[in-house]
């Protein structure tokens, strides 16, 4: 899909149909008959496959690199794509049009049609095509299939958001289908490039106890990889070392070790399809709780090895705590928890580089000096920084910085989230949430009850959520400047703070650490199918399926995720707002689509292998 199919594309393409019948042949030169297990291939499909792309790659097709990648061999020999029950299909191979009805889809900001002629590229914040309500797939309550082939870069300056969205904010109801990335909820890069197929008609779970990690007082940090949560704890005791468990479910948590000897593992992150931690000695003090007995300071980063076992990635220079991990343009960056203040680069083994910090006035002196940044994030090709001196949020561009301004009279900047394509922050000691429209200037979401400070902030399937300080609830954003309380998750009496510190989802549900109980507790809005490994960035097909008892995804034709059985034919999902493709409730997709199609039925695996073995022309 790099280049427009010429006519050695075109052979080859030939090529490969003329190969596809030795299939047999193949079969028969084996002896024996083999039974293919999803994910696995017969050695004579395997064998027909390295054919196919050996020819391809001899005859010069665009799809040669697709059909020889390691995870990309497809059993050759498929006919005919399925088409009964395709009710839209938008090829988007140099234009938005719509094949079944010839209607073109509303193009919103720039999708770029030129550059690949067999795709589109949403890579703007405002890019998306939209399709009419009333021009668009009435899905109600029946089965239906969403397919189309990605490709969405991971070493952009933007975060990956929704392939398709039809969903009503207002009503809670509606459908997304998006390639998730979270960061900046709090120190903590939650999720990183996880497919996620969800549905809801206004429907939420209670919020389940799902225990203690260790004698955690709290899990500074929780993150998803490799198809498991993970949490990293503050344990304060004399005795005792932050340390990192992985959620195994009901109130179960397995110990995955402690780094360093430091009183809390601070941040954690997906770098590179491993998963990263940083250390710090937390000062208590800062929740109005006994400090810690354990004076051994952090400042460390490590990479997890499997087991309890980790290794070193080096030290910040005069860093006591990392505050928080980002990942920007295909580097790991950290930040400072406390002063002085420090933002680094890792240049891999145990090697960091220090970078500039911003400078700004000192409310106390009235002097120039610099300021911490703490929780990162990164949108539409910045990272963005929120910082507890002042109340600012700075921006880094890769080599210096920028001051976003202050928020209103706050003095501390907390967590950001990303919604609707538009950047939103937390603040203390106001508990309001402030939405960017550019450098100076911030639009006043609301306060959330009668709260001090938002903390840990998550879109889950359509929802905005937010936890706070100094009841440890969460809320849930109406719009406008309404926020709703959905619950009060820390109870322990005889204290000054309570925290929803954290969030990240995982399984289908929302995640959100407290303080001081020190518990995990989850939340499921609606119903939604998640797969927690980081998506490659070369082309994938992708497919999800809604039956009348479950959801799944599918990734290059094999099953990647699927929730527990359950009445999907009870959620009515009609409503009267567009459908989107490239954007949605989780913002611009920031890569390429192609071939998207809407069956209205659930198609059988057969089939939607069938699809993946057809890349589009």
């Amino acid at each position: 899909m790099k280049q427009a199919w010429p006519v050695r594309g075109r052979v080859s393409l030939l090529a490969a149909a003329l190969l596809l019948p030795i299939v047999p042949s193949l079969r028969a030169a084996t002896g024996r008959a083999h039974t293919v297990q999803p994910g696995v291939l017969s050695p004579e499909r395997l064998l027909a496959v390295r054919v196919f792309g050996a020819a391809a790659a001899l005859l010069g097709s665009p799809w040669a690199a697709w059909a020889s990648q390691p995870g990309h061999e497809r059993p050759s020999g498929g006919h005919a794509s399925p088409e009964r029950d395709l009710v839209a299909h938008w090829p988007l191979a140099g234009g938005p049009r719509e094949m079944r009805s010839g209607r073109l889809a509303h193009v919103r900001g720039k999708v770029d049609f030129e550059t690949d002629p067999a795709s589109a590229l949403f890579d703007t914040a405002d890019s998306a095509l939209e399709v009419p309500a009333d021009q668009a797939p009435n899905l109600g309550n029946a089965d239906f299939t969403l397919s189309t082939w990605l490709k969405c870069d991971d070493t952009s300056g933007a975060l990956s958001g929704d392939l398709l969205c039809q969903y009503d904010l207002s009503k809670r109801r509606g459908f997304h289908l998006t390639l998730k990335s979270s960061a900046g909820i709090t120190t903590n890069q939650a999720n990183w490039r996880h497919l996620q197929f969800g549905i809801d008609d206004n429907r939420t779970s209670d919020w389940r106890d799902c225990g203690r990690p260790g004698n955690a007082i709290l899990a500074f940090a929780l993150a998803v990889h490799e198809g498991a949560l993970y949490a990293g704890t503050c344990e304060p005791g004399k005795n005792e070392s932050g340390r990192v468990y992985r959620y195994a479910g009901g109130q179960q948590w397995i110990d995955c070790g402690a780094p360093d000897g430091s009183n809390s593992v601070t941040a954690l992150a997906v770098y590179r399809h491993r998963l990263y931690a940083g250390t710090g000695k937390y000062r208590l003090a800062g929740s109005a709780l006994p400090e810690s007995e354990n004076a051994t300071l952090g400042g460390r980063v490590f990479c997890y090895e499997g087991g309890q076992h980790w290794t070193p990635c080096g030290e910040l220079p005069e860093t006591e705590a990392v505050g928080g991990l980002v990942v920007f343009r295909d580097r790991l960056y950290a930040s400072s928890l406390y002063k002085p203040a420090g933002f680094f680069r890792y240049e891999g083994e145990s090697t960091w580089t220090a970078l500039s910090v911003p400078e700004a006035m000192d409310r106390g002196t009235s002097a120039q000096g610099p300021q911490r940044v703490e929780a990162l994030t990164v949108h539409e090709g910045f990272v963005y920084a929120s910082s507890y001196d002042s109340g600012h949020v700075y921006r880094f561009d890769g080599d210096t910085w920028t001051d976003c301004g202050r928020l209103a009279d706050n003095t501390q900047t907390y967590s950001f989230v990303r919604y609707e394509g538009r950047l939103l922050v937390g603040t203390w000691p106001s508990g309001r949430v402030y939405r960017f429209e550019e450098v100076g200037r911030w639009t006043d979401l609301g306060r959330l009850g009668e709260e001090l400070e938002v903390m840990g902030m998550i879109v889950h399937n359509g929802r905005l959520l937010a936890g706070t300080l100094p009841l440890a609830e969460v809320y849930s954003y109406e719009g406008e400047s309404t926020w709703k309380r959905l619950a009060r998750l820390d109870n322990t009496p005889d204290v000054k703070y309570r925290r929803a510190w954290t969030m990240a989802e995982h399984d289908g549900e929302v995640y959100c650490s407290t303080l001081p109980s020190g518990k995990v507790f989850a939340f499921a809005a609606g119903r939604q199918a998640g797969w927690g490994r980081a998506l490659s960035s070369a082309w994938h097909h992708i497919a999800a399926v809604r039956s009348a008892d479950r959801l799944t995804l599918f990734v290059d034709g094999e099953q990647v995720a699927q929730t527990p059985r359950f009445d999907a034919s009870g959620y009515q999902l009609e409503n009267r707002v567009p459908l989107r493709i490239g954007s949605g409730t989780n913002g611009t997709l920031h890569g390429r689509l192609a071939d998207v199609r809407i069956y209205r039925r659930a198609l059988a695996a057969e089939e939607i292998q069938a699809l993946a073995r057809m890349p589009p022309q």
